[in-house]
């Protein structure tokens, strides 16, 4: 099979799909998934007709799959004439475009043109989704709407309504089109099945000999003997216990102890302790009383077991012999074995008189009536369907395939993608790569590998009480401000404002400039809090100390043996402020002294420092902003994204729109409250000139300077670094006589 050449254009660093025309749309089953940018979406959370999602998804799972799009594309290019109308997303369907050379184009034609006509629009030429949906609307609410579903309000009769009722308080109910609680064919089969299943079960009975043994009652007899049947076999088994060992009684009817710590408690007549008791005072071979020195917890249940079970069935007794208990359970073996063997036990409750009048023949011929008639509108409501689908396909399609195939509205900016659910304004910034998330905990342990800077927000409308949480993308500015707590304003896709809070942060770089001077923040940061750590440590030594001394005086003032406190001067101090001042001046000589040893090249010096405190932030955030991408936020929320889906520094800066004035604008710059400025620069560069000033003259920066501008040159002698003379060496030199030549002999 040929394949068709498609239009491809670069966005987010990977090559998309372009549907230029009706055709190329028609044709997406040709082209290769491997270049789909997503492969499935879910039908919730996006900005987009959930009605047209929910018609698409074929086997109603929640998610849309390429397979079930391509189905959509050929089913609905089948039905237009001309397939370029697709990329219209008109909002009405022309009838005139409906393809009724098929069957199918033929009855959505007449199906529409009675949709229309029902709507006061028998002139009307096309249709729209809002016609669709207000036809499907009255059609849903008819009595029979072809779904399968008849509600107990459409029967005609009060037997055929009482009959649907039961139906539904036995075997539950099934949603109409319309809302309602119905039923549909296979409650009304499991109902009569029940029926007739639960009165042959009854039959069971008249016609086994001795089966109720006390007819009526047999029941009630039947479920006083099983209450207490456990109880009893515990009686009478630790009464032959004891005949078998006199000395295990004390055991058998508990010890003391036991009592005690019952009797330590508020008693209750059901109290578990007791409960658990045996029923009586155990004695070997001793009948059961069923009335007098019984288990408190038990006597109402023996009292009931002896009316309805032990008079009935063996004549007034006050006790039962094991013997006479045995033979009571054996009369009721065979009905217990007839219990275990009961059938459609749900419509029992309906009693069975009910039970077999519903099991004539005949008793389920109106409700088999309604269903015919049911069945009768299957066809209108298929056509009224596809009509319905065919208007939303004509608006929606390429739409969705461009969110889906490709992510053109999403990179060309033009229109929001589906994923955006809206703009979030926080921290005078304007957020638009907003997702809805469903599960905050779930999304976040994927979203982070976005490498994404991520706010996730709970968002609230108090006037109708709707929730939701989004995940909202910060990709300008910087992240000084943004803080779990703060409130913002979040817009949705149809304008509705709701309250916004910060409940997690995904920490990654913003942007590169963020990462510049990020070090410095850090680092001021970090010399305010240990300022304030050593402010508050000062603060509460002070404090401590000065309650010490006045407890300390007031104490010696009581015992008259307050002396003022001697004044000391501490030398070593003087030496250690002396020793760190030079030591600070020796660096900073150092320091000056390498920087204008650069000469012309301090400038590149000064770039050079500031690259190297800077560097590894900004590496670090530039090698994060290649890997930043789209993908995992939406695989996080349940999307199958097939690409690479990046978000680069400039296509990320679109997102964020950062506060500005508006072009044009006036700014008066005079701030009446402003804070009263301190001239600290001007004393900064004051000191640090009168620094270098004096460094020059002590010469130690000499060896950085060029000669002619040194201090030795400058100030000669005057110089402190300039060599003194010494006394010893100017003085003149007295040099001793040299002695005369010898005379020559």
């Amino acid at each position: 099979m040929a394949t068709r050449a498609f239009h491809f254009f670069r966005a987010g660093g990977f090559d998309q799909v372009r549907f230029d025309t009706g055709a190329d749309l028609l044709a997406i089953d040709q082209l290769d998934q491997k270049l789909w940018v997503a492969l499935a979406c879910p039908t919730k959370g996006l900005a987009f007709d959930s009605r047209t999602l929910e018609l698409i998804d074929a086997d109603k799972d929640g998610r849309i799959r390429a397979p079930e799009l391509i189905a959509a594309v050929k089913w609905a290019g089948g039905l237009i004439k001309n397939p370029d109308d697709l990329l219209k997303s008109a909002p009405e369907l022309p009838l005139s475009a409906i393809n009724e050379t098929s069957d199918e184009g033929k009855k959505i034609v007449t199906a529409a043109k009675t949709v229309l006509g029902g709507l006061g629009k028998s002139s009307a030429s096309a249709i729209s989704v809002g016609d669709t949906a207000e036809a499907t609307k009255a059609f849903d609410n008819l009595p029979f709407n072809g779904d399968g579903v008849v509600p107990p309000e459409s029967a005609k009769d009060d037997a055929t309504k009482k009959l649907l009722a039961d139906i539904v308080a036995t075997h539950g109910a099934v949603k109409d089109r319309s809302g309602k609680d119905g039923v549909n064919a296979d409650k009304v089969n499991a109902f009569f099945k029940d029926v007739a299943d639960h009165v042959a079960w009854l039959n069971k009975a008249d016609s086994v000999a001795g089966l109720l043994v006390l007819k009526g009652d047999t029941g009630a007899a039947f479920d006083a003997l099983k209450a207490v049947r456990a109880k009893v076999d515990d009686y009478f088994a630790r009464c032959r216990l004891a005949a078998f060992d006199a000395r295990a009684i004390a055991a058998l009817n508990r010890e003391e102890k036991e009592y005690l710590a019952v009797a330590a408690k508020d008693l209750t007549i059901t109290a578990d302790e007791v409960a658990n008791f045996p029923l009586a005072h155990i004695e070997a071979n001793k009948p059961l009383p069923l009335f007098e020195t019984v288990n408190p917890a038990w006597a109402a249940a023996l009292s009931s077991f002896a009316t309805k079970t032990v008079k009935p069935a063996l004549g007034e007794k006050k006790t039962l012999t094991e013997g006479e208990w045995l033979e009571l359970r054996g009369k009721f073996e065979a009905y217990e074995g007839w219990q275990k063997d009961k059938a459609g036990a749900a419509v029992e409750k309906l009693g069975v008189d009910r039970l077999k009048a519903l099991a004539a023949d005949g008793a389920r011929k109106g409700v088999d009536a309604l269903f015919d008639e049911e069945k009768t509108q299957e066809g209108t409501a298929a056509t009224l369907a596809s009509v319905e689908k065919l208007v939303r396909l004509h608006r929606d399609l390429f739409r969705l395939a461009n969110n889906f195939v490709s992510f053109k509205d999403f990179y060309e900016r033009k229109e929001k993608a589906i994923f955006q659910v809206g703009t979030l304004f926080l921290d005078q910034r304007a957020c638009e790569l907003c997702i809805r998330v469903e599960d905050a905990g779930k999304h976040g342990t994927m979203a982070p590998l976005s490498r994404a800077y991520l706010a996730y927000v709970d968002c609230t409308r108090p006037a109708s009480g709707e929730k939701m949480t989004v995940a909202a993308a910060f990709t300008a500015g910087d992240s000084d401000n943004l803080m779990v707590g703060r409130n913002g304003i979040f817009y949705d896709r149809d304008g509705k404002d709701w309250d916004a809070t910060i409940t997690k942060i995904v920490d990654n770089p913003i942007s590169i400039r963020q990462a510049f001077w990020s070090p410095y923040k850090k680092l001021i940061r970090f010399i305010e809090e240990q300022v304030a750590k050593r402010a508050a440590a000062a603060d509460s030594d002070s404090a401590d100390k000065l309650t010490g001394k006045a407890v300390a005086v007031g104490t010696a003032a009581e015992t008259g043996t307050f002396k003022p406190p001697e004044k000391k001067f501490d030398i070593g101090v003087v030496a250690a402020l002396g020793v760190a001042v030079g030591g600070i001046t020796a660096a900073m000589g150092a320091l000056l002294q390498a920087f204008f040893g650069l000469g012309f090249y301090m400038p590149l010096g000064v770039v050079g420092l500031l690259f190297l405190i800077s560097g590894p932030s900004m590496l670090i955030a530039w090698l994060k902003l290649r890997q930043r991408n789209i993908g995992p936020l939406l695989d996080a929320n349940g999307w199958a994204v097939n690409a690479n889906a990046r978000l680069n520094v400039p296509f990320g800066g679109s997102l964020t729109h950062t506060a500005a004035l508006p072009s044009g604008s006036r700014l008066d710059t005079v701030d009446p409250f402003a804070e009263e400025k301190k001239p600290w620069g001007t004393y900064a560069v004051l000191i640090g000139v009168l620094l270098i000033a004096a460094l020059w003259y002590f010469g130690k920066l000499d060896k950085a300077l060029p000669p002619a501008v040194r201090s030795i040159t400058v100030l000669g002698n005057a110089a402190p670094a300039a060599p003194q003379p010494d006394a010893k060496q100017d003085a003149p030199k007295i040099e001793a006589p040299k002695a005369d030549p010898a005379p020559a002999k």
